[in-house]
């Protein structure tokens, strides 16, 4: 595609230099690329700079709250949300060059099966696949939710979904993923905590265990190979320190009331 369609893409970022690149070629055929960093200290700004994006630098909100800080920046009506460690495959930007082109009002979003990579394996079990998310939509009918965690968009309208793929290459670095896995429990917890739910430890075990019988065993994690055994693993370590610390919320505000 070599003219460039009246979409802009949002995208949100943090040290996002080793996907960042890739992530942006695929999307070449936008006309406008909206950038938001929350304190990037690799190159990160200076390859969306290179790129042409559209680049504002805010303080860390919250995932959701985040990314609608960018959808709210981006100027067409047609609005696409990215992660930097997502791709658009041939096929599916000629897809959406015919939805924004077309200007069809089929639908105010359009949502895509998304094929998530992880450690050089396509995942196609664990609830991963076809793992359909809308990201497509016109923006004067859709936002992101205000979750700091798992967000997702909320469109007012109907939702046509599409066959052709987005393509996602999650974290593989087993010292990165236990990383994330503290910063989205931690996120976890605190939107568990704001809708009034409490928890313990015990019950932090058990839908830990809970967790990893339904991924590997129910969800058919073990045909994905060690991939999948890591990733039920990995998924039931999140789950317990979620619930964990939940609890250590609900026991600290019981303290405080109790003062």
């Amino acid at each position: 595609m070599k003219t460039k369609i009246p979409l802009s893409v949002a995208i949100i970022t943090m040290n996002e230099s080793r996907n960042l690149p890739d992530c942006l070629n695929s999307i070449a055929f936008a006309d406008q690329v909206v950038v938001v960093d929350s304190g990037s200290s690799d190159d990160t700004l200076q390859i969306a700079a290179d790129f042409g994006c559209d680049v504002y630098t805010e303080p860390w909100m919250g995932f959701g709250r985040q990314k609608q800080l960018a959808v709210d920046k981006c100027s067409h009506n047609w609005v696409l949300v990215l992660d930097a460690d997502e791709r658009i495959p041939r096929e599916t930007a000629t897809i959406i060059q015919d939805i924004v082109l077309q200007n069809a009002a089929r639908a105010a979003g359009y949502s895509f099966p998304r094929k998530n990579y992880f450690q050089g394996r396509w995942i196609r079990h664990l609830g991963w696949w076809p793992d359909h998310l809308v990201r497509l939509f016109q923006k004067n009918r859709g936002h992101m939710t205000d979750a700091q965690v798992h967000e997702g968009v909320a469109v007012d309208g109907p939702v046509e979904m599409l066959s052709v793929p987005i393509e996602h290459f999650t974290e593989s670095r087993l010292s990165q993923i236990l990383l994330k896995i503290d910063q989205y429990s931690t996120l976890g917890a605190k939107d568990a905590f704001a809708e009034g739910k409490n928890g313990t430890v015990w019950g932090a075990t058990l839908r830990a265990i809970l967790t990893f019988l339904q991924n590997y065993i129910l969800k058919l994690g073990f045909l994905d190979g060690r991939q999948g055994l890591t990733l039920s693993i990995t998924d039931a370590i999140n789950k317990f320190f979620k619930y964990a610390k939940l609890s250590e919320l609900t026991q600290n505000s019981k303290r405080e009331k109790g003062k």
